[in-house]
């Protein structure tokens, strides 16, 4: 079919499997309406041949795709002509030929792909779609949040049916379901019939730099331009970073590509390690707002890594959110995913506030008042957190600290800051003032200010620079907080660090999306397809990247936003990771039914993760839970990128769908008890979130039915805790068989894996049993707004959290369990960060574990 063969060579399937053995086609209007998306006609059969003979004929003569990707070490195009030759060293360069200030030749190591025929990490490869003894839907964790539609909240996001991606950027043709692509991160093909996530069924080839060199004409010259400074004749031997590639044939043809040289994986973990997971707004201490803030997190990564012996600290996404009133409170639906949120401010950190007094005493001083009397709601009274009342109180403070002049030092540092973000502090600082004139939706502005490049918006920021520079300098103390955060945990003895979270998108009407037109699908929403447990499918309401227009810029876009958050992380944590393979696209207005997968290069945006990363000497920890294709998690764990188990979700789902035995769990990932999409653990423990559902009308069965089920879950996990030796009652004298002994107990056997990383959801350790957001519910349920509290639902402080009894009693635990691992108690290959740790177990968390 013609639409089929053009839907293939742009990414575009035309069909999906939510289930084994059953093939869903998509329909041609969706098809069209996304290749419509990508500036592809095809609304009429003579459209349809236009448009394919154009596709067919410009992949046949390009001589380079837009954007190639050569992995450290990796070989170019073995017996080709294009061997090595000669470079024009940059001015200044040593005899190695490297600039200044460069580090060491790339590694010479070539690593083999991984064997995606074998058990994946995570996945039964003879059900390779969804799993039916899965949790049911209600107690699944979710990926991320439940962005609300007009009406009503879906779902939040999800590890959605398979996941494999593709490229836009990509150069020969491979088989359908085969392995015909030449790529592999280090030229070695993958095993023959495996899926290859990274090179789509269908679409024209890859983007290894191999494989393009392996194509162009006998006698091609090549000039390599790079980042580095230095201009080179071969592609032999390139040092680390995003180079521009010219390459001229004979013939005369010239072609440009930007070239991606990465190290074939990313940073691995200081050795094992454990940390604390919380919501940041959550945490409310003596000094706070009415909800949690930059100040509270440097006390608590300072606490923990002191007192505590924690690595690390995971946080939700910091990214701004859309501004007005009521505003959306969930950290997953941001206006901006590169700048951070300006409420989680401490206002009285900033230099200039202790000055601000000066001028206006009674005004600061009714300021202070106010926000004791927010706090006080929160921590005594029973009031939800109110973003909107925090950020009208911090706004008014900061417009005062605004007018206190910087001194000398300070002025340096903000036009550094200034100087380094460029046009795109610029756009974000514009974007916020017109929205305080315009509204928060730059959809509704008028007609000429919703181009950021118009002489009319150049006009209106010029009108409202004093704003534009109040923005600007929110987004300085903000990044600047951020560090001092992560520099209190480094200083603490951390090894890792702030986990920092990204979202999977942003609001179509906020900064980013504003900013960043040229590189969103106009029209278009990301969701998730039907399936056995949502059959109207789902829609986030995020707008996706256009992969094309990505590969065209060298992915700029998205470095820029992963240098952004590495800034100041340890760690970076990805929602949804299998969107760097593919997303599913929606014709807005559309039901989330008539959508189609859309395919990103893999290669090329795990190769800039792993570039970035590696610059920041970060880790990067996806967020894999649920269904996913045989073939992502393989090609994650093959570059080093963590995966994330959930303990409820981890059974023998090849064998007796029994809880996983330890010993099988995989070493790669970060391994929790629960997430802020699931219940708490002692709600888990005692049914509490069964009933809590029940209570909502959220329940598809009967309560009874529910409560069978809950109860035989909790009741298989405890048996295999009690045959392991691991319900000993607690240091108060309880017994094994209550709540806080079994939270122990559940914590020791999270220790018993080989999990490089083990994380303590913090509310956990006071016996919270209020999950922060339940999918599902938007004015039903507080989502993202309640502050941590202890079993009879008080608000508890960190100062309180600092003093608990039961708090340092489950921490007690998990380091007594370090403390037998250092003497050897889970042998040596829980310490190994080798390539092939962690590797694929056939008895791990199954595609439909987390079923959406």
């Amino acid at each position: 079919m013609p639409l089929s063969r053009l839907a293939a060579l742009h990414g575009v399937a035309t069909s999906f499997s939510p289930s084994p053995g059953r093939t869903v086609a998509a329909s041609d209007a969706a098809v069209v309406a996304v290749l419509a998306a990508l500036g592809v006609a095809a609304g009429t059969p003579d459209a349809i041949r236009t448009a394919l003979t154009a596709r067919e004929t410009e992949l046949r003569e390009r001589l380079l795709p837009p954007t190639l990707v050569c992995w450290s070490g990796a070989p170019t195009a073995a017996g080709s002509d294009h061997g090595p030759g000669a470079r024009e060293p940059a001015p200044g360069a040593d005899e190695d030929g490297r600039a200044p200030g460069e580090g060491p030749p790339a590694s010479d190591e070539v690593r083999p792909a991984p064997d995606v025929n074998s058990h994946g990490v995570g996945e039964n490869p003879a059900v390779p779609h969804e799993n039916p003894a899965a949790p049911p839907h209600e107690d699944r964790p979710e990926a991320g949040e439940n962005p609300p539609a007009p009406g009503e909240n879906p779902p939040a996001p999800r590890g959605d049916a398979p996941a494999p991606g593709g490229s836009p950027s990509v150069a020969r043709a491979s088989a359908v379901g085969g392995s015909d692509s030449s790529d592999s991160s280090a030229g070695v093909a993958p095993p023959q019939g495996a899926p290859d996530p990274a090179a789509p069924p269908g679409f024209p080839g890859d983007s290894s730099l191999a494989a393009a060199l392996a194509a162009l004409p006998a006698g091609t010259r090549l000039r390599i331009r790079t980042e580095q400074g230095e201009t080179r004749a071969s592609a032999e031997q390139l040092p680390l970073g995003v180079h521009e590639l010219e390459a001229t044939a004979p013939d005369g043809r010239t072609a440009r590509a930007h070239l991606v040289v990465a190290p074939t994986r990313l940073p691995a973990a200081p050795g094992r390690t454990y940390g604390l997971l919380v919501q940041v707004y959550s945490l409310l201490s003596r000094r706070s707002w009415g909800m949690g803030d930059l100040g509270d997190l440097a006390e608590l990564t300072a606490w923990a890594g002191r007192a505590l012996g924690a690595g690390f600290v995971q946080v939700n996404p910091m990214h701004a959110a859309v501004p007005g009133a009521p505003t959306d409170p969930s950290p997953y639906r941001p206006s901006s995913r590169r700048y951070p949120d300006p409420v989680y401010l401490r206002v009285e950190d900033v230099p200039e506030f202790a000055y601000a007094g000066e001028r206006d005493r009674d005004r600061v001083r009714t300021l202070l008042e106010r926000a004791e009397r927010q706090r006080e709601s929160v921590l005594n009274k029973g009031a939800l957190i109110d973003r909107d009342a925090v950020w009208e109180l911090k706004r008014e403070a900061l417009e005062l600290v605004r007018d206190v002049p910087l001194g000398p030092g300070r002025r340096a540092a903000y036009c550094d800051f200034l100087a380094e973000e460029g046009e795109a502090l610029e756009d974000h600082a514009t974007w916020c003032a017109l929205a305080e004139v315009y509204g928060s939706d730059w959809q509704q502005w008028p007609a000429a200010l919703r181009d950021p490049r118009s002489a009319e918006t150049a006009r209106a920021r010029g009108e409202l620079m004093d704003r534009v520079d109040f923005h600007s300098r929110l987004a300085w103390l903000t990044d600047a907080q951020l560090a001092t955060a992560q520099r209190s945990a480094r200083d603490a003895g951390m090894g890792v660090g702030l986990v920092h979270d990204l979202a999977v998108g942003v609001h179509p009407g906020g900064a980013d999306a504003w900013a960043q037109q040229e590189y969103f699908a106009a029209g278009m929403s990301v969701g998730a397809p039907p399936d056995a447990f949502s059959v109207r499918g789902q829609d986030w309401g995020l707008p996706p990247w256009r992969p094309d227009r990505l590969a065209e810029s060298g992915y700029a876009p998205y470095r820029r936003l992963l240098r952004a958050l590495f800034g100041y992380a340890g760690a970076l944590r990805i929602d949804h990771v299998m969107g760097l393979f593919r997303l599913w696209w929606i014709p807005q207005g559309r039901p989330a039914t008539e959508g189609t997968y859309v395919r990103y290069d893999a290669e090329a945006m795990l190769a800039i993760l792993a570039l970035e990363a590696h610059r920041a000497g970060a880790l990067v920890i996806g967020e894999d839970l649920g269904t996913v294709e045989p073939g992502v998690r393989e090609k994650l764990h093959e570059h080093g990128v963590l995966g994330t188990s959930v303990l409820w979700f981890e059974r023998d789902w090849d064998g007796t769908g029994l809880p996983l035995p330890p010993e099988s769990w995989r070493a790669d990932c970060l391994a929790t008890a629960t997430t802020h999409d699931l219940p708490p653990t002692a709600s888990r423990l005692t049914g509490d979130h069964v009933e809590l559902r029940d209570r909502l009308g959220l329940l598809t069965r009967p309560v009874e039915e529910e409560r069978a089920d809950a109860a035989t879950d909790v009741g298989e996990w405890l048996a295999l805790l009690a045959r392991l030796g691991l319900l000993q009652g607690t240091s108060g004298g309880q017994s094994e068989d209550s709540e806080e002994a079994q939270i122990q107990g559940l914590h020791r056997f999270l220790l018993r894996t080989p999990a490089r990383m083990i994380g303590v959801w913090l509310p956990d350790a006071v016996g919270d049993r209020r999950p922060q957001n339940l999918p599902g519910t938007w004015d039903q349920y507080p989502n993202w707004r309640l502050p941590v509290a202890d079993a009879e639902g008080r608000p508890v402080t960190l100062e309180e959290l600092a003093a608990s009894p039961r708090l340092h009693a489950l921490i007690d635990v998990v380091r007594a369990g370090r403390a037998v691992e250092t003497r050897g108690g889970c042998g040596p290959d829980v310490l190994d960060s080798g390539p092939d740790s962690g590797g694929a177990s056939p008895r791990t968390a199954p595609p439909g574990a987390r079923p959406d």
